[in-house]
């Protein structure tokens, strides 16, 4: 696919906003604008999931839930990419579900929810999807709010994967290609030193891996 001039719009949480770089021009949204000549726009709202809470969030800003916000993107994209999930399992409080859910109090239900709604909203646009990144926490069995998990995070990114795959939808998968695993000291060091942002050198990586994905659509 040839990206020059196409509208991209760009859906997810804080890595998407840009937390962790340094200058806006280093955001991989930026760097995919700049690599292509594209029009890319950034939805981005740090601390925001897929799935909408049953409780209010200690921070308002965090239940601006990703379905809510696509309503409200611009209606012209040719590309629209949905980055999310880490926060679901970072500090949500919503259940899994299962695949048969459409209920967007769940995780499954929600996922489902966010891809039909995208697709009546740009019919004729591609529509991606990108797995959540490796996290220094992704194996942790409380979140961050104290609720017990039903799954690590690997779990989340194989329930948008399956969703995705239903729909026949692209998926980027971040987190089996992406190339950062804070886990290993030498790569958070150089890529992801809080263990979950990416820094000027990842949204490279990003941009890097979007752009040859986008590419080859």
């Amino acid at each position: 696919m040839e990206l020059k001039n196409l509208k991209i719009n760009f859906l997810g949480d804080s890595i998407t906003e840009g937390h962790g770089v340094a200058q806006a021009e280093n955001r991989f949204v930026n760097r995919v604008a700049a690599m292509t000549g594209a029009i890319t726009r950034n939805y981005g709202v740090g601390g925001t999931r897929i799935a909408r809470q049953t409780n209010p969030s200690a921070n308002d800003v965090w239940d601006r839930d990703f379905i809510a916000r696509a309503e409200k993107m611009d209606d012209d994209a040719d590309i629209v990419v949905v980055f999310g999930g880490t926060n679901d399992f970072g500090h949500g409080d919503a259940k899994l579900g299962t695949m048969a859910d459409r209920d967007i109090f769940t995780f499954y239900g929600a996922t489902h929810t966010l891809i039909t709604n995208l697709i009546a909203k740009y019919p004729e646009a591609q529509i991606v999807i990108m797995t959540p990144l490796h996290r220094l926490s992704e194996d942790v069995t409380v979140n961050e709010i104290g609720l017990p998990l039903e799954t690590n995070l690997e779990g989340y990114v194989n329930i948008i994967k399956e969703v995705a795959r239903y729909y026949s939808i692209p998926v980027l998968d971040l987190h089996a290609v992406s190339g950062m695993q804070p886990k290993v000291d030498v790569i958070k060091d150089r890529y992801m030193p809080d263990g979950l942002h990416p820094n000027d050198a990842g949204h490279k990586l990003l941009a890097d891996k979007i752009v040859g994905f986008l590419k080859a659509l």
